[in-house]
């Protein structure tokens, strides 16, 4: 069974023009024909920056797709009933049967929260383990949540695929801490150095998909044709997992 899966830092939506722009957002997810979206730092009725949108469903309704959200953020209002978030989301052109949001370690010294969000989605009757994450720049944070990431990834027998926005450049200590466990997939079917930021001559590796050895990479690519959308390229991997 084949499936394309793409990681891809939004940033709420604005692009490196300081237009705010879930259509570019929607047009690259689509073109990409990814079946599989793990999406970074969107917005659910977060604040006057996104308009007080609710980012994913949008997304999802658009791009007629299910969705999950994780929020790493929830701010509560005296004047308003509904929660403001930010965190991360999964679109999925296949049914969704588990979704749980779990917060991980972050230093009390920064304000962004991180979280985890945990889905399991049914492919031709078969489960695959999908993770979407947004890692601290922190170092000790950073440290903290890959090995809860990791514990959990080897107490789950499920093929599984972890992505995001990691902050961490390959080959670092943390970049050989996962990968002892999972395997990168641009280091096996990549070209180049697969750099996604900035969007505009990226220089930096920051976005990643890990997958467990059981399932197959096929091709690995930065989806680079329009850059202005975010501040961050988009990763694309064709996989293939196998059949039970």
């Amino acid at each position: 069974m084949k499936v394309s899966v793409m990681t891809f830092n939004i940033h709420h939506g604005r692009g490196t023009d300081r237009r705010l722009d879930l259509n570019r957002i929607a047009e690259m997810i689509r073109k990409s024909n990814a079946d599989l979206i793990g999406l970074n730092e969107v917005d659910r009725f977060f604040s006057k920056r996104s308009m007080y949108r609710d980012q994913i469903s949008w997304l999802a309704e658009q791009l007629q797709m299910e969705y999950a959200f994780s929020p790493s953020i929830t701010l509560k209002s005296k004047n308003s009933e509904t929660a403001r978030q930010y965190g991360n989301a999964l679109l999925s052109k296949f049914k969704i049967l588990k979704n749980k949001s779990t917060h991980i370690h972050s230093s009390s010294k920064f304000r962004e929260g991180r979280s985890i969000l945990e889905t399991v989605i049914e492919i031709d009757s078969q489960p695959l383990q999908v993770l979407v994450t947004h890692i601290s720049f922190n170092p000790s944070s950073r440290r903290k949540q890959i090995q809860h990431i990791l514990k959990f990834v080897e107490l789950n027998p499920l093929p599984t695929v972890v992505m995001g926005d990691w902050n961490m450049n390959p080959g670092s200590k943390s970049w050989r801490t996962v990968a002892k466990i999972m395997h990168d997939v641009w280091n096996i079917s990549g070209e180049d150095r697969g750099f996604t930021y900035p969007s505009y001559r990226p220089r930096k590796r920051l976005d990643y998909l890990f997958i467990s050895e059981d399932i197959k990479v096929i091709d690995t690519e930065v989806v680079d044709f329009m850059p202005e959308a975010s501040d961050h390229l988009p990763v694309l991997a064709k996989l293939e997992l196998s059949t039970l």
